[in-house]
C-alpha cells in the first residue's frame, strides 16, 4: 500500500480521511508502530498517566477522574474514544475539546514523526492527542483503553495506575472468546510496582496471577476496595481509609457506584502525587456528565439514550430501567454493528420493552434492518417494525409515543449519535 500523500490544507476533516487511509486494516492490534512513532515525536509527556480499560465503564470512570481531579485545580488532559458528534469529543483539555486547529497541528506533528510507518485511524489519533496533552503541560492524562489493553495503542504509554473498570465478552475475534483471555488482555496495561485498579469483583485469577508476576500492587473491588449505598449516600472503604455520605454519582444507574468507587481508589493509590481534597470529590462526582450513558432528553414523551452494545452493558442498562418504573410503553429504537451479540443483547431487554423499531446502521460493520429482524426472531412479529436508518426510526417512534411513554435509543454509539445529533439540530433551528 503506498503511502498517501498528507492534506495540503489544515481542514480537519481532510486530515481524518487521511487517517482513514493510512493502514489497510482498521483495527490491527500491537504497539510496534506507536512505540517507533513515539521515539521520534519531540514533545514528551511530563504528566501523570492514569490508563482506563474495560469492558464496560471506561468512559464513567474517565468522566469521573477528569471531574474530580479539575475540581482539585488540577489541568487535566483526557482521551477517549469514541466519538459521538465531532472526533474534537476525543481530546480534551480542562473539559474543553480541542479545536480543529489544535488537532491539525497535532496531526502534523505525527505526520512527521510517523516517517512512513502506516499508523491506524486508533494509533494515529491516540499519539496525536498525547502531543497535544504534552504541549499544554497537564498535570494528569486520562488515557481511555480503546480495544482490550495489552496490544493497545494507549499501552505505548506507562501507567502511574492502570484501571480496569469490568471484564465480560466483548470484541472476542480479537480479544478471545472466554472471560480469562479477555482479562488476561486487560491486565496487559498493568506495570511492575504501580498501582492497578479494578473494578470487576469476579475477577479471573489469570489477571490476579499476572499483577504478582509482574510485581503489581493489584486493589479489587469486593477484596481489597468496596462500596455501600443508601437511597441519598454512600460510603467508601479502601486500604487508605474510609469515606461515609458521600453524594451519590452525578452519572445514573447503580453500576456508577463501582466506577466512582475504581476513581477514589486510584486517587487515592496516587495521592503522594495528585492531592485531592474531600471537597473535590464531592464536587467531582456531583459535576461529572456523560453524554450517550442513560442519557435522559428533556420533553414528552420521554427519550433515553444508552450506547449499550454488549451483554454486560445490556444488563446494565436493564437494571437503570428496572428502577424506573414507568406507567406507559417503552419504544425500543435498536440497531447494532453486526458484529456484536444481537441476540443476547435484545434478549435481555426484551421484558421491559413493549415495541422494537429495527433500525440499519449506515457503517460497513452495521446490521441492516432486515438482519435485525431475522436475529430478533424470539420476539413476537407484531413487535419488530423495521426501518432503513436510525433518523426514520425514531421519527416513527415519537409519532406512535403517547406523552406517558418512553422512548429507549440503544444499541451503539452510532445509534446514540443520530439522534443525538437529530435532537441538537432541531434545538438549534
Amino acid at each position: 500500500m503506498a503511502d498517501p500523500h498528507p492534506p495540503r490544507s489544515g481542514r480537519l476533516s481532510e486530515w481524518l480521511d487521511h487517517l482513514s487511509n493510512l493502514h489497510p486494516q482498521t483495527i490491527a492490534l500491537g504497539l510496534e508502530r506507536v512505540q517507533a512513532v513515539l521515539r521520534h515525536l519531540a514533545t514528551p509527556l511530563e504528566a501523570v498517566v492514569l490508563t482506563v480499560g474495560g469492558t464496560n465503564g471506561k468512559g464513567s470512570t474517565c468522566a469521573m477522574l477528569e471531574s474530580t481531579l479539575r475540581a482539585a485545580g488540577l489541568r487535566v488532559g483526557l482521551y477517549t474514544s469514541p466519538h459521538l458528534l465531532t472526533y474534537n469529543e476525543r481530546v480534551r483539555v480542562d473539559a474543553q475539546p480541542a479545536s480543529d486547529a489544535e488537532l491539525c497541528e497535532a496531526f502534523v506533528a505525527v505526520e512527521a514523526a510517523r516517517r512512513g510507518i502506516a499508523l491506524t485511524y486508533f494509533e494515529f489519533g491516540t499519539l496525536a492527542a498525547v502531543w497535544h496533552f504534552a504541549r499544554h503541560r497537564v498535570d494528569v492524562a486520562i488515557l481511555e483503553v480503546g480495544l482490550g489493553g495489552r496490544l493497545d495503542a494507549v499501552n505505548a504509554f506507562d501507567a502511574d495506575c492502570a484501571i480496569v473498570t469490568s471484564v465480560d465478552l466483548d470484541h472476542t475475534d480479537y480479544l478471545g472468546s472466554t472471560r480469562e483471555a479477555i482479562a488476561r488482555e486487560k491486565a496487559g496495561i498493568f506495570r511492575a510496582g504501580k498501582p492497578a485498579i479494578c473494578g470487576e469483583r469476579d475477577l479471573p485469577e489469570i489477571a490476579r496471577d499476572y499483577a504478582r508476576s509482574l510485581g503489581t500492587p493489584l486493589h479489587q473491588l469486593g477484596r481489597d476496595f468496596d462500596v455501600a449505598a443508601t437511597a441519598t449516600s454512600w460510603s467508601y472503604w479502601s486500604p487508605w481509609g474510609h469515606r461515609s455520605d458521600l453524594p451519590l454519582p452525578a452519572l445514573p444507574g447503580a453500576c456508577q457506584l463501582g466506577n466512582a468507587a475504581c476513581c477514589l481508589a486510584a486517587l487515592d493509590s496516587l495521592r503522594s502525587r495528585l492531592p485531592v481534597t474531600e471537597e473535590a470529590i464531592r464536587t467531582g462526582l456531583a459535576r461529572a456528565s456523560l453524554p450517550g450513558r442513560f442519557q435522559v432528553l428533556g420533553g414528552r414523551p420521554q427519550t433515553i439514550l444508552d450506547v449499550a452494545h454488549n451483554p454486560h452493558a445490556a444488563r446494565a442498562l436493564a437494571a437503570n430501567l428496572a428502577a424506573r418504573p414507568f406507567a406507559g410503553r417503552t419504544i425500543a429504537v435498536f440497531a447494532m454493528l453486526a458484529d456484536k451479540d444481537i441476540e443476547e443483547v435484545a434478549g435481555t431487554l426484551s421484558p421491559l420493552v413493549d415495541r422494537w423499531m429495527a433500525a440499519g446502521l449506515g457503517e460497513p460493520r452495521g446490521a441492516s434492518a432486515e438482519e435485525l429482524r431475522r436475529r430478533l426472531s424470539g420476539l413476537p412479529a407484531d413487535a419488530v417494525s423495521v426501518y432503513p436508518g436510525v433518523e426514520l426510526a425514531y421519527r416513527r417512534a415519537l409519532a406512535l409515543a403517547g406523552e406517558n411513554d418512553r422512548i429507549l435509543v440503544f444499541g451503539s454509539f452510532h445509534t446514540v449519535a443520530a439522534v443525538l445529533r437529530l435532537w441538537v439540530d432541531e434545538r438549534s433551528e
